[in-house]
């Protein structure tokens, strides 16, 4: 495998926990689940808040609503791959930019 798709399994990676985590720790804090319905509020202070928290927890939404909808409904496999694949590019960019981020502040090397 060369450095280059290491390094960017590697963002994958980080891009799909950090996703889960700040899922999990805004479902432990608001006892509700992340969602995209959090932008229907209109403008408001809390709408624009969950700007940053729905760029970064946007992969493990979109994972979770096509497993839990799979299970009610027989999707096609053309959906629940572009729904993949869409999670799977938004969790590399997240982890890049994450991966970036602490280079720049000399955390990583």
């Amino acid at each position: 495998m060369s450095p280059d798709a290491l390094n960017s399994f590697f963002q994958l990676c980080i891009g799909f926990a950090l996703a889960g985590a700040i899922a999990s720790a805004y479902q432990a804090f608001a006892k509700r689940p992340p969602s995209f319905s959090l932008l229907q509020q209109g403008p408001s202070p809390e709408a624009f808040a969950a700007v940053p928290l729905l760029v970064f927890t946007a992969p493990f939404i979109i994972m979770r609503n096509t497993l839990r909808n799979g299970a009610a409904e027989q999707h096609r496999v053309q959906f629940v791959m572009i729904a993949t694949v869409l999670a799977g590019l938004w969790s590399l960019m997240s982890g890049t930019f994450i991966v970036m981020t602490l280079e720049a502040l000399g955390i990583l090397a």
